[in-house]
């Protein structure tokens, strides 16, 4: 791939002299993907569990400041309360993102075996209206799903539906499900491979059989392999990539509470457990640790974070990250970049956390505050990767 051009071009006037002329420079190519929710249009089962009409948007608009200066709520600007079972709403997610530099969407894909999906509709209506015409890929959100019980660390939390893995036969089933999806034309590959994440490779007791079932009926299918990439921090990579997956996804979001001294840790598990108050950080000192040098290697994929705010989830119980705009998700971005600078074009990828997961702050879409600001300084940042 064509690296930073600075050369500088002589020419010789009508004189015989020879005069500098204007530095030849050229972008970098860079693969951002997405991750994008499927989670803003109704459902019986969250009818069942949460009301009549639940989606993301009940907690985004409920949310409230819990401390001075806590930006919540969080109020979506261009795109407004969109309902993606419309395709208007769809069209123009794909537009704003294409805009700014993105390649495309990573759908969450919700899979709890025996061919139990949930939050299908949305990509399984893109797939079949060939709308948007945007690049895809799924990611397996392959966790249960429970109603979380804050206030205990989890002990006794409902489980609304769990994440079972019955075998071969399911594993085959479920790779039936997705390839129309994996034959689309619109589909991400790298290396002529279409890209598969899972979420949690180390919960998933047979990832490594799950694996060779699936590139065993890629290549029935005619398919050249499919490209695995699993989720996790950098301190994992290793494992996941020993299971047989392609590549590890570096999620290392929250690194910064690991790096507190045993007081601060101490003092923060206090405020949670007894004074019901969030773990706060501040975004400028949780930048420091969201890459990492293994982010340089060719089968690790490096993420950029806008931010991160659970609450609107877990009321004072969650943690938030204060003090980001967009100048510093730019230096983020920009850091992040450099990590990837030596890698070949086809494995030039970054993902986006997230698209649109405003339930946990870390979205891309324009709100209230900051207009489409975060999309802007992620364009200006790839821009200057020379």
């Amino acid at each position: 791939a064509p690296r930073a051009l600075g050369i500088q071009q002589l020419d010789a006037d009508r004189h015989g002299k020879r005069k500098p002329q204007k530095h030849i420079r050229m972008s970098i190519k860079v693969r951002a993907i997405a991750l994008y929710l499927p989670q803003f249009h109704p459902i019986p089962e969250n009818d069942r569990w949460w009301g009549e009409g639940f989606t993301e948007w009940e907690n985004v608009k409920a949310a409230k400041p819990l401390f001075r200066g806590h930006y919540q709520p969080r109020v979506p600007a261009d795109l407004g309360y969109y309902d993606l079972r419309d395709p208007e709403a769809r069209q123009a997610q794909a537009d704003l993102a294409r805009r700014y530099g993105i390649e495309g969407f990573c759908y969450w894909h919700y899979w709890f075996g025996n061919g139990k999906k949930l939050l299908e509709r949305p990509f399984e209506e893109v797939l079949r209206s060939g709308h948007p015409d945007f690049p895809f890929c799924l990611a397996w959100a392959n966790h249960s799903w429970k109603q979380k019980l804050w206030n205990n660390d989890g002990k006794g939390d409902k489980l609304l539906i769990e994440q079972t893995y019955p075998g071969i036969e399911d594993y085959t089933a479920h790779f039936y499900n997705v390839l129309p999806a994996f034959r689309d034309k619109r589909y991400i590959t790298v290396d002529g491979k279409p890209l598969f994440a899972v979420f949690v490779p180390l919960e998933f007791p047979d990832v490594s059989r799950f694996i060779a079932v699936w590139r065993e009926l890629a290549r029935q299918n005619g398919l050249p392999g499919i490209y695995f990439v699993g989720q996790g921090n950098h301190r994992i990579c290793k494992q996941i990539i020993d299971l047989g997956f392609d590549a590890c996804n570096n999620t290392s979001l929250l690194a910064v509470h690991e790096r507190q001294n045993l007081l601060r840790r101490v003092w923060l598990q206090f405020k949670v457990r007894t004074l019901h108050r969030p773990r706060i950080y501040r975004y400028s000192e949780a930048m420091k640790y969201f890459s990492a040098p293994a982010d340089s290697e060719l089968d690790v994929i490096p993420s950029v974070f806008p931010n991160w705010d659970h609450s609107p989830r877990s009321g004072n119980k969650g943690i938030i990250l204060t003090g980001s705009t967009p100048a510093l998700f730019k230096r983020h971005v920009q850091q992040v970049l450099e990590r990837i600078r030596n890698k070949p074009e086809e494995h030039r990828i970054v993902m986006i956390k997230s698209w649109n997961e405003w339930g946990e702050g870390n979205y891309m879409e324009p709100d209230q505050k900051f207009g489409q600001g975060y999309l802007q300084a992620f364009r200006e940042a790839v821009e200057t990767f020379k």
